[in-house]
């Protein structure tokens, strides 16, 4: 049996395969609009920003847990008491809305999308709405879920950063194993978008999940963002999110693993024009993934729906080779 907290016949698709020869890894940048950055050490820090801003809030990627920068006017996400389940409040406290992500699929890696949630059960709120489902936006530019309808989560307990995630039998139904890890993934990538759970360990209807759905997954233990790289994007942007407005200069951080470290970021508006194209390297490459969060100028010729898209040239035939994409509102 594997020595990793699950075992799983794992092939690495094609994409991924060829992606491994091109991945890049990246430190962290400054950059300029069709220049190079040069990120400051560590990952994103926590934060939730307002809607309309740039920048965002979670974990960074392969380092479950490891904080963000803060944005202007943060507001932290947090998850739920240490021991409690997460399902309710204190008596008397007012209500505090809070900014985080639930992780959605584009195409057959995890795609971050916003919401509100209520603390202090805020981790709870967000795996709640992760198993809502996209919404009319979300399905409109491609992004799916694993997740069986009818899913119910039962409860959540953090302890020792820690989620103990119980959902009900509905959640192991069905699919095969690719579906199965991108579920799996789907609800470690949005609890630990919570600086305070760095691993997730799963059970359904109440008992332990030792061996997930019928392909063979088996999960020894709370597993974490790095036993899903082979459902990550080679550079998953945390920040900002689907829909999100920006305005210049934006910031873009997340995590990435992309060969030599380096990969590129374009902004183009609503007439098409690349309103920017700058280098990017993040904190480590090729085989490990790494953080990157920089800030760039750019220069719209109009305002509306723009793209933010992430890709590397090909070493082999020198051609940009797309990532992925964030649909945005791109604000000259």
């Amino acid at each position: 049996m594997s020595s990793q907290p699950w075992s799983v016949a794992r092939s690495r698709r094609h994409r991924r395969a060829a992606l491994l020869t091109t991945a890049l890894t990246l430190p962290a940048l400054a950059l300029t609009a069709c220049g190079t950055q040069t990120a400051a050490p560590g990952g994103p820090a926590d934060g939730s920003r307002p809607s309309g801003s740039s920048a965002g809030s979670g974990t960074s990627g392969g380092t479950s847990g490891a904080p963000a920068p803060t944005t202007s006017a943060p507001s932290t996400p947090s998850a739920t008491t240490p021991g409690t389940s997460g399902t309710g409040g204190t008596g008397g406290t007012a209500a505090k809305t809070v900014r985080t992500a639930v992780y959605f699929l584009h195409g057959e890696n995890v795609s971050p999308a916003p919401r509100a949630v209520t603390a202090p059960a805020t981790a709870t709120a967000a795996v709640r709405a992760l198993l809502a489902g996209p919404d009319g936006y979300e399905a409109r530019h491609g992004r799916t879920t694993a997740v069986p309808s009818g899913t119910r989560l039962r409860s959540l307990v953090i302890r020792d950063h820690v989620a103990t995630v119980d959902l009900s039998g509905r959640y192991d139904d069905g699919g095969g194993s690719l579906s199965m890890r991108e579920r799996l993934a789907q609800v470690v990538f949005t609890v630990t978008r919570f600086p305070s759970v760095h691993k997730v360990a799963f059970e359904v209807d109440g008992k332990p999940a030792h061996h997930f759905g019928g392909e063979g997954i088996v999960l020894n233990g709370p597993v974490g963002r790095a036993d899903f790289e082979s459902v990550s994007p080679a550079v998953l942007v945390e920040s900002p999110l689907i829909g999100d407005a920006v305005r210049t200069p934006v910031r873009v951080w997340g995590s990435a693993d992309t060969f030599e470290a380096e990969f590129r970021l374009k902004v183009t508006d609503t007439t098409g024009h690349t309103a920017a194209d700058v280098l990017v390297r993040a904190t480590s490459g090729t085989g490990t993934r790494g953080t990157f969060d920089v800030t760039f100028p750019y220069k719209a010729a109009r305002t509306g729906p723009g793209l933010l898209t992430a890709y590397f040239v090909s070493p082999a035939d020198g051609r940009p080779v797309t990532v992925d994409t964030v649909p945005l509102t791109v604000n000259r």
